[in-house]
């Protein structure tokens, strides 16, 4: 079950970093108001967060994050943005979450 946790910790996150860097982008390319920056700074520091809460060491959290940050953008791309997905594109999220998974739930003598 921890390994159920991780995923759906590293899902929110991703979630919150990608609203953080989107919410100012709305502003830059498409002239939204810039009190989008309010939410923006909100979620960016509730993705600090959410890294810190992973028991094991900063290194290895931040790069297991990548693979599944990799996902939530391809998910991004799809439903926000209404692209779809290329074979690549999923091939490409497959090989980071199997990354992802090599890193964090390997075997390891601590």
């Amino acid at each position: 079950m921890p390994e159920l946790k991780t995923m759906g910790l590293f899902f929110v996150t991703a979630v919150a970093e990608i609203l953080g860097c989107y919410l100012p982008y709305l502003w830059l390319k498409e002239g939204k108001s810039i009190w989008l920056f309010v939410p923006a700074a909100i979620c960016l520091g509730l993705f600090a967060w959410l890294l810190s809460l992973h028991p094991t060491a900063a290194g290895r959290v931040y790069a297991a994050y990548g693979g599944v940050y990799i996902f939530v953008a391809i998910l991004w791309l799809w439903l926000v943005d209404g692209i779809r997905p290329t074979m690549w594109d999923i091939v490409g999220v497959l090989v980071a979450l199997l990354g992802m998974a090599i890193i964090m739930f390997a075997p390891r003598n601590i």
